[in-house]
């Protein structure tokens, strides 16, 4: 891409809870550089999207009519991790909570969005994350296999633990 062409279109950053500065610094540090605005994205594993209604008449209303404040709590939290790594939400990058499938959720907000790029970790470390994957597929395999627009994988430095994640736990994993 020539210095003076524009990335046409936003970059979506799948966002776990545990992240990694790492990713979100690279990510970042890639949006400013392509002049693209950062969406992260967290998929919130405790909620469904109602997806078997037609696709004209979706909506993003929960199962459970209720509110949940605990399911609030997380993604405040991880919002704040993300402010304090970004700086303010705004003209550089935004936050949203998605609902479902994280896949399904990922790229329906890039085509949404007119993303020109996805952007994912490797996913979680350890042994119940293997069987996790081996029961219900890797979200980042699912994601290159089905997208049509670029999937950066951003890979963990070495001996970097991800955020809220201490070094016995990376040890034991």
């Amino acid at each position: 891409m020539p210095n003076n062409e524009r990335l046409d279109g936003t970059i979506v950053l799948g966002v776990e809870w545990n992240f990694s500065e790492h990713l979100i610094r690279t990510a970042a540090h890639l949006a400013a550089s392509l002049k693209a605005h950062l969406i992260c994205a967290f998929v919130d594993p405790a909620s469904y999207l109602t997806e078997w209604a037609p696709e004209n008449q979706r909506t993003a209303l929960s199962l459970d009519p209720s509110t949940n404040e605990e399911a609030e709590f997380p993604s405040s939290q991880l919002q704040q991790r993300l402010h304090d790594i970004l700086g303010q939400p705004g003209q550089t990058w935004s936050f949203r909570v998605l609902n479902g499938d994280p896949s399904k959720a990922l790229t329906r907000l890039a085509e949404n969005t007119g993303a020109a790029l996805l952007v994912v970790g490797p996913g979680r470390q350890g042994s119940l994350a293997r069987l996790g994957r081996a029961l219900e597929g890797s979200v980042t395999a699912t994601l290159i296999q089905q997208q049509h627009r670029p999937v950066l994988v951003i890979p963990e430095p070495a001996n970097q633990p991800r955020t809220g994640q201490s070094r016995r736990s990376k040890r034991s994993a």
